[in-house]
């Protein structure tokens, strides 16, 4: 029995219950971590199919109760659960009874969904086995492949909707994670992953599955965002989009007008502490390069005058400066600019070649270019 760690008894759980043909046989009790498992504790199944473990755990948690690597049922066990499961050694992992336990009943019920899904898609498969020497195969592959289209989106539109219904349940990690293969995940909507990594990060921001849900999809959400980019650049037919906006001065400026010179496009703030930090290292690139060819187009996202043009006086910016004045949003959505200081670096030809230089880096890659 687990018995190391349970000085407050009024927060212990306990598992138990009853495996039939399973007699002598040892089960296992694991927890399940991100990315391995910690072996807690195993008891001999008794003469009459029972068997018991008890723990802590202070945030709803992942465990394994198994019999073999193959025979395994997961549980989503809260701090006060007492949970009963009964199964059978032949279908351990397939027709199990679990009571006590709103976490482990929710597993279930995404684990029993997957399993039909799996089920309908390795009947399918047989049949290409099947019939693949068929004169008429291909017509009924095509067939097939639109009804396991099928059978896989009403899979994911279930899952969807099990962590929109449960976004604060542990349970919804689960069905984040889970697999068509090992390529393929159910869920690829980042929407439904956002929703759950924020609602639970406000309920369990120590649990390690959460946390590692929460970086992911962080993750996940700066590569779409790249993605994003690359289209529009694609869409728009040239590697940088343009940009008009107003000087201080009110004299238009395009950001196509500087081809021929290496450009940094650089978004800043008045107001943005790092933005200003940031202007004296650019003064000291600007008098170093200027001259060999090196241009900065400033794009402000302030929306008050008076602040930029002090804060252009008071950095002493010699270059390009340009804003509306209404936080120049189309600029900043057209270069996916999240927050300031955010750079890009452009060649001759106006492409892309860098972003978010900073320090030596924008030091060193002008050097390549400039000398």
């Amino acid at each position: 029995m687990i018995v190391a760690g349970c000085s407050k008894k009024e927060n212990q759980f306990t598992v138990s219950g009853n495996v039939s043909h399973a007699e002598g046989q040892t089960v296992y009790f694991e927890k399940l971590l991100v990315s391995s498992t910690k072996p807690l504790d195993s008891v001999k199944i008794e003469d009459d199919g029972n068997f018991e473990f008890k723990g802590v755990t202070g945030n709803p948690a992942y465990y394994l109760l198994k019999l073999s690597d193959s025979k395994f049922i997961t549980l989503l066990i809260d701090s006060l659960d007492h949970i009963e499961v009964n199964a059978d050694a032949v279908n351990f992992e397939r027709d199990y009874r679990v009571e006590g336990s709103l976490g482990s009943l929710l597993v279930k019920e995404l684990t029993d969904q997957l399993n039909d899904t799996q089920h309908k898609l390795d009947s399918l498969r047989a049949l290409h086995n099947l019939y693949r020497g068929n004169s008429d195969y291909a017509q009924m592959k095509e067939q097939w492949n639109q009804e396991a289209e099928q059978i896989k989106e009403t899979q994911r539109e279930f899952s969807k909707e099990f962590v929109m219904n449960n976004p604060f349940s542990m349970a919804s990690v689960l069905a984040l994670y889970q697999k068509f293969d090992p390529q393929t995940y159910v869920i690829n909507d980042l929407q439904t992953m956002r929703v759950a990594a924020s609602a639970l990060n406000s309920f369990y921001p120590e649990s390690p599955h959460v946390k590692a849900l929460y970086q992911n999809t962080i993750q996940l959400m700066k590569e779409e965002q790249s993605a994003q980019v690359r289209q529009l650049i694609q869409e728009q037919g040239e590697n940088s989009p343009d940009i008009v906006l107003p000087t201080p001065e009110g004299e238009e400026v395009a950001l196509s007008s500087l081809r021929g010179e290496v450009v940094l496009l650089q978004f800043w703030s008045a107001l943005d502490r790092n933005s200003r930090i940031f202007n004296q290292a650019l003064v000291e690139a600007y008098s170093k390069y200027h001259n060999k060819g090196f241009e900065i187009y400033q794009v402000s996202v302030d929306d008050n005058r008076i602040e930029w043009v002090d804060a252009i006086d008071q950095d002493q910016l010699a270059w390009i400066n340009v804003g509306d004045m209404e936080g120049s949003t189309l600029a900043a959505r057209a270069y996916n600019v999240q927050s300031v200081p955010f750079n890009y670096l452009l060649n001759e030809e106006g492409e892309i070649i860098a972003k978010n230089l900073k320090g030596p880096a924008l030091d060193n890659a002008l050097s390549k270019l400039l000398n």
